[in-house]
């Protein structure tokens, strides 16, 4: 069928294509991914960091608007484990009933901005900006998170610590969107804790952000995940401190958390907020409080 001619039309004139109009909203993840195979778009998942960013009035460039498109919210099991859609936001999060082993995701989440931040921010969002200081990250790397990714060329999925390769820089391809995140079943053992520092507490950057996950059995720490952000160009985890942990009673692990050590680890960043060894200074004494905090409650058994 042939749509009517505008009244204003000339001859020669031609009819608009609504695939390149400057903003779409579609509600079906097809027709999202029909358009960006036709041609990149800036992509809005609930632009809290968008617009600040942009430095103008309004975003140049097309925009394709995701928080319409069905299922791309919510918490749930898939076989395997748990997913968390790309556009969950913040608030939800923060209210969930998750397991333990997620608790510093929650309380990231509760910390994440103000409230209007919160109730229009997402986790997706958070993570495909690829801030040094998203809060969702040093929470999800130590569940071992994976992202997946959609396209019209088909699905794939990326380890969360390969997704992000420098700042504001991630593995997404121009075609691509994100659909959620996987959290593996092995990897929701045990309790967690995120603890982060800023010039205050809320509504500003933070200097250090860390998230540490411990599974204790028999009265030892049989694993240990810690994650520490907004001190390297990405969030990274520790491997040489977690191993230092291992086998250690959890009222004596943050005593083996040394300051050299998580330095080694990190390449802190030296910019307005802090310097270097302030950051890698905090960076160790906030796991160390993580840790406590944790033996104190009783980290959970499998």
């Amino acid at each position: 069928m042939t749509a009517p001619a505008r009244p204003d039309a000339r001859p020669g004139d031609r009819e608009p294509d609504p695939d390149r109009g400057a903003y779409l909203r579609p509600r079906d993840l097809g027709a999202a991914l029909d358009c960006l195979a036709r041609g990149p778009r800036l992509i809005l998942a609930g632009g809290t960091d968008v617009y600040p960013g942009t430095g103008r009035q309004a975003p140049a460039g097309p925009i394709l608007d995701l928080t319409a498109v069905d299922g791309l919210a919510g918490i749930g099991p898939v076989a395997g484990g748990l997913r968390v859609g790309a556009l969950t936001r913040w608030a939800d999060i923060a209210a969930a009933d998750l397991p333990p082993a997620l608790a510093a995701l929650r309380q990231a989440a509760a910390e994440v901005g103000g409230r209007q931040i919160q109730n229009a921010g997402t986790l997706g969002g958070n993570l495909c900006n690829a801030s040094p200081a998203a809060d969702g990250v040093p929470p999800l790397l130590t569940v071992d998170a994976e992202i997946d990714l959609a396209s019209a060329r088909g699905l794939r999925r990326v380890p969360l610590a390969d997704f992000l390769t420098g700042p504001r820089l991630t593995l997404r391809r121009d075609d691509e969107v994100m659909t959620g995140i996987f959290i593996p079943v092995a990897a929701l053992s045990g309790r967690s804790r995120f603890v982060k520092l800023g010039a205050r507490r809320y509504l500003v950057i933070s200097i250090a952000m860390v998230a540490v996950r411990l599974v204790v059995e028999g009265g030892r720490i049989a694993t240990a995940a810690l994650a520490v952000g907004a001190c390297s160009a990405t969030t990274r985890r520790l491997p040489a401190v977690e191993a230092a942990l291992f086998g250690a009673a959890p009222d004596r692990a943050a005593g083996l958390i040394h300051d050299a050590e998580v330095a080694a680890a990190l390449s802190p960043l030296d910019d307005i907020r802090a310097s270097a060894g302030y950051r890698a200074a905090a960076a160790a004494e906030l796991l160390r409080r993580a840790v406590a905090a944790l033996a104190s409650d009783g980290a959970a058994a499998r």
